[in-house]
């Protein structure tokens, strides 16, 4: 009867065991997360959450899946991790953000050979059809901007899109522009960045409804990795050149 109580009572209160199943989703998004050839997530982002994951004692699978799909899951459903998201206003209403775990910017991008033309049009360059991929932060903050954006299925699809001559310009993150080029058999240095948008903090996001005692474990987690060293050694093999994130907020809902 006890027992009973006990179980009735913790239900009730929303409780579950830091190692409680979570639905775990990621992007194709290189070098932050990928599928790689084995068919199994990988990336600067999972590795880190995949530390985060053996800290919490959490077995969940990562699934790497299109991000419209993801995102859908991720604001629909409790219970769900999506990684990475960029944070913003909008997003803060409508779920837990923790980190971040990389810093990106928007960047618009044109063709190398295209480059300082476009740089000169200055303004009126944003009429001009521009790439980003489908329900992405790079898409929004493009058409905040008043880029006339043409949406994409991902990444690749953005940079053949420019590569082709389809549109001028790709509104994207400029730390995976290098290994999406890379993916196309091109040349880094295929196009050229020409505005900056926005600079980007990447964060893990947790749905609404997921639990407190959850949300608060990885954020233990996080904070355990940052101050031991464990994340700025991931960082590191990732992006040698960049300085790691160092802090650690826990913003948005309240879980």
């Amino acid at each position: 009867m006890r027992y009973s109580f006990l179980v009735l009572f913790l239900l009730l209160t929303g409780y579950s065991p830091p190692g409680h199943t979570l639905a775990i989703y990621t992007e194709d998004w290189p070098p932050i997360s990928f599928r790689n050839k084995q068919d199994a997530a990988a990336g600067m982002a999972v590795e880190v959450v995949q530390e985060l994951q053996k800290r919490t004692g959490n077995r969940d699978t990562i699934q790497v899946q299109p991000w419209a799909r993801a995102y859908q899951h991720l604001l629909s459903e409790p219970d769900v991790l999506l990684f990475t998201v960029g944070r913003n206003a909008e997003r803060e209403g409508r779920m837990t953000l923790l980190g971040p775990v990389a810093i990106s910017s928007t960047d618009v991008f044109a063709l190398r050979e295209q480059a300082q033309l476009l740089r000169d049009m200055g303004d009126v360059r944003r009429r001009l059809p521009t790439a980003a991929y489908r329900g992405s932060i790079f898409e929004s903050t493009a058409r905040a901007h008043g880029y006339n954006v043409t949406a994409t299925t991902d990444p690749q699809h953005s940079a053949k899109m420019l590569l082709a001559g389809r549109v001028r310009l790709w509104a994207e993150g400029n730390i995976v522009v290098p290994q999406v080029l890379q993916r196309l058999g091109m040349a880094d240095n295929a196009v050229e960045r020409i505005a900056t948008l926005d600079s980007l903090a990447l964060y893990l996001a947790f749905s609404r409804g997921t639990s407190r005692q959850q949300v608060l474990a990885w954020e233990q987690a996080l904070r355990d990795m940052k101050r031991d060293g464990s994340f700025q050694a991931i960082h590191k093999r990732w992006f040698p050149l960049s300085a790691p994130p160092l802090e650690v907020f826990r913003v948005g809902l309240e879980p």
